[in-house]
């Protein structure tokens, strides 16, 4: 049997475009021998010190309410919950657009760690700061592999480590696995920095 590569993921819940990529990473784990692990970073933490719009400000500073809950899960449980309270909490906040519906986010939350099987109870911490020392733990251990000058999410496989890519779709199939190909050989280059043009399409989810 061929052994499965690790590939770890940081992500923030409330990023789109991770939540792209991270069902992108499941794609691919169904045709490359590969091993999605997640890891939470925050979108608070990498903007504090940063000069963004008071709307985007106002925006991130919930979205670290949810980071913690998937810290305190992990804590709770280990970390082989993260991925499936991920994909519960991304699948309300993205595809059903709950992100949207800020006045719901407790509600949301609960609903999505009921999902997962995991202690209601636990968004209880969105308002506490018991967990943001485990959360920016995390996110400096990944940020930390790329620099301060990117985003969410950030990816390490065998010794590399980007941000991205960011997709506005997710890659099915074969597909998926062909970018996964073509992004190792482009990230596996030790002075290649960067790829980039124009976003001419908003996230689908589908």
């Amino acid at each position: 049997m061929t052994a499965k590569t690790p590939v770890d993921l940081w992500f923030d819940p409330f990023c789109p475009f991770a939540w792209i990529t991270s069902r992108w990473l499941l794609e691919v784990e169904k045709v490359r021998p590969i091993e999605p692990r997640w890891h939470v970073m925050s979108l608070t933490v990498l903007n504090e010190d940063k000069d963004v719009s008071d709307d985007y400000r106002a925006k991130i500073a919930r979205s670290i309410e949810v980071v913690r809950v998937v810290a305190a899960a992990q804590q709770k449980y280990g970390d082989h919950v993260v991925g499936p309270l991920y994909t519960e909490l991304g699948t309300r906040l993205h595809n059903q657009g709950l992100i949207d519906q800020p006045g719901r986010l407790p509600e949301t939350v609960a609903d999505s760690l009921a999902a997962a099987g995991l202690d209601v109870a636990l968004a209880e911490v969105m308002e506490s700061d018991e967990y943001d020392e485990v959360v920016r733990e995390s996110h400096h251990a990944g940020i930390g592999l790329v620099g301060q000058e990117v985003g969410t999410p950030v990816i390490a496989v065998e010794g590399t480590a980007f941000f991205g890519p960011v997709l506005s779709r997710i890659p099915r199939g074969e597909e998926a696995g062909r970018l996964w190909d073509g992004v190792l050989t482009v990230a596996g280059y030790e002075f290649f920095y960067e790829i980039k043009r124009s976003r001419t399409a908003e996230p689908a989810f589908d």
